[in-house]
Parts: structure tokens; sequence; C-alpha cells
């Protein structure tokens, strides 16, 4: 399916070690002619960490998007029923963002334009970085994928050695899996080998 034309929400959450791999499928989506509505956490609007300043990163997402961020979850709400997204992407998600979207807590603008997309029976597309998916999280992960109008990026062990329960997206399948997520289908393999 082609991304022309579509709006696409994208939502970043706290996992800072992966920003750098986002950033360019927020450009290729654009390239590939979608609008792309920038969404980010508190924890991405105000942490600076050695992979870099936060106002440095909403500055680029800005200038990669040509959008206004949502920065609070009241900007957020409209993206339910005044400006409805056809679909709505959180990548990075970390687990604790996954915890909560999985058990139905909105404290934040990504997981409020998340539940908005979902009211409106349009897909999320859920890009996971996280230490413990396979430990406590795990049991919230599943309840994702079992949930109707969740997709998952594909995504693998990215440290089985030194980090066994770790699992993090292949961030560059984000475009295919949207353009799937838009016919309601799941990519296949979801849980794919990553090198470490």
């Amino acid at each position: 399916m082609s991304l022309k034309g579509k709006v696409i929400g994208f939502g970043l959450t706290g996992s800072h070690c992966t920003y750098s791999e986002v950033f360019p499928q927020m450009e290729k989506l654009i390239k590939a002619g979608a609008t792309v509505v920038p969404v980010v956490s508190y924890t991405v609007q105000k942490t600076d960490t050695y992979f870099g300043d936060a106002a440095d990163h909403l500055k680029k997402i800005e200038e990669i998007t040509g959008e206004k961020l949502i920065s609070t979850i009241p900007e957020a709400e409209p993206l339910g029923p005044k400006r409805p997204l056809d679909c709505m992407v959180i990548a990075p998600l970390t687990g604790n963002s996954l915890s909560k979207m999985a058990n139905a807590l909105t404290d934040s603008p990504v997981l409020m334009a998340a539940k908005a997309t979902l009211r409106n029976q349009n897909p999320v597309v859920l890009a996971v970085s996280s230490n413990d998916i396979l430990g406590l999280n795990g049991q919230n992960l599943m309840r994702l994928m079992a949930t109707k109008n969740i997709f998952f990026v594909p995504f693998g062990q990215d440290n089985f050695i030194k980090k066994p329960n770790s699992m993090v997206a292949d961030m560059e399948k984000i475009p295919e899996t949207i353009e799937a997520a838009l016919e309601f289908k799941q990519i296949q393999p979801v849980i794919i080998e990553r090198s470490s």
C-alpha cells in the first residue's frame, strides 16, 4: 500500500539510544508522501543523556517533519475525533510505556495519541526497545500482541549474552510495517534474529 497522502502519527518515548535509528525512518515516511505528526513523551521532552540533549532531539524532530510537536495530553486527545490519524506509530516504545499501554494507563501524550487512534479503529504500530521484554514485561507484550488493531515492527534480542531479557525492533522495517498495518495485516516474521 502506498503511504502517499497518509497521515501518520509518530510517537517517541524515552529509549534515547535508538533515536539515531528512528529519525531516518521519519524521513523515509515523508519521502514516501506521508504527513508525519510528531508526538513526544515527557521523558523525551526533558531528559538529556549522553545520546544527546532533549532540546536538540526536539528541534531535529520538528525539522524532519515540518510539524509542531504534540507535547501534552490535551494536544494529543483531538487525534481521535477532530484530527484522526490513518496510523499511529510508537518508535521507540520503552518497556515502561508498553506496560502502561497494556494496562490502559494514559499518562503521556504518546499514549493518548495511541488511545485516540484505537478509538477510531485505526492501526497502531509499536517498535519496542526494552531491556525487560523477556522479563516481567513479557506478559504485557503478549497482551498487546493479542489486541485488535495493534501491530509490531519485527523485533529480536539485541544482546542475548549481556542482556538476555532485552529485545529491540528493527527500526528499518517501520515503513513496511505501517504499509501492512494500514491493511490490518501483521508483517512476518514478528520475532527475528538480530546481530549483537
